[in-house]
């Protein structure tokens, strides 16, 4: 069978190389952007496989478009990533209640709307699969992006209930964790509107980090990530949570050490005063 996609943030990034590797494999795909112009180059080449669409992911109108789309040309939706994303930098006595609005409204609400829309038409065909696109920040905590990690636990959450949720349904979930790629992403991170000096020194290696993350050497590239999700939707069976690249696999590893060494602490803590009492 031929799938039928739908990739949010399919204009540039991971999401063009995405959308690049679909058609390569003879699949199709509607792919949403706010700037069309790679997307329409490449509906040139590939007429009958590729939809482009313009869509702001904040506005439930073009959400519902989108997958009304899928449903009109291609009679019905396989795979649904979530891709569409951006962020804001900065220490979180710096954030805004706006500028974290904003993040949870981009990298969990609009995911849970789009997820919301694509379901009936997955469990009317009783097969599906929704591809989340987190980050290592979606399991690890960074200084200076606290709104962007705050959107990113939230949808790794919602992810891991709605996996147990439309499983009888023959509806699958993954969630993507991308670590450092080559795109321009991290220059494109917005900072926030107060800039505190007092965090200035500690957020300045974060921040030069991210700036300079596409020119980093082997760093790892857009293809690998459109390739893995593609192994992904095809598997049999694939864990819910998928990370992207070597050195997320680094950070991880060390996350989930510093996790059961955390636990343990907490339960000689907790276990030694209740011993108190």
């Amino acid at each position: 069978m031929t799938r039928r996609w739908l990739v949010t943030g399919g204009s540039s990034g991971l999401g063009l190389a995405l959308v690049r590797a679909v058609l390569a494999a003879g699949e199709r795909v509607v792919a949403t952007g706010r700037r069309l112009a790679e997307l329409e180059r490449l509906a040139e080449q590939y007429p009958e496989q590729l939809v482009p669409v313009r869509m702001e992911a904040l506005d439930p109108a073009d959400c519902a478009a989108a997958v009304g789309l899928c449903a009109e040309r291609f009679g019905g939706l396989d795979v649904l990533v979530n891709n569409a994303g951006a962020g804001v930098y900065g220490a979180v006595e710096e954030v805004s209640d706006e500028e974290l609005r904003g993040q949870l409204e981009l990298l969990t609400i609009a995911p849970w709307r789009l997820a919301r829309l694509a379901l009936p038409l997955m469990r009317a065909q009783r097969s599906g699969h929704v591809v989340n696109v987190s980050s290592l920040a979606g399991r690890v905590g960074f200084p200076g992006l606290g709104a962007y990690v705050a959107g990113k636990f939230a949808l790794e959450g919602m992810s891991a209930v709605l996996a147990a949720e439309v499983a009888p349904f023959g509806i699958r979930v993954t969630v993507v964790e991308p670590g450092g790629f080559a795109t321009s992403y991290g220059t494109a991170m917005a900072e926030t509107a107060d800039r505190r000096p007092e965090y200035q020194e500690a957020l300045a290696p974060m921040r030069a980090g991210l700036r300079a993350m596409a020119t980093i050497p082997g760093i790892n590239q857009p293809e690998e990530f459109a390739a893995l999700v593609l192994r992904a939707v095809a598997a049999e069976e694939v864990p819910l949570r998928l990370p992207a690249g070597q050195d997320a696999y680094g950070f991880l590893h060390g996350a989930v050490d510093a996790d059961r060494a955390e636990l343990s602490a907490a339960q000689a803590f907790a276990f030694a005063l209740a011993e108190e009492d």
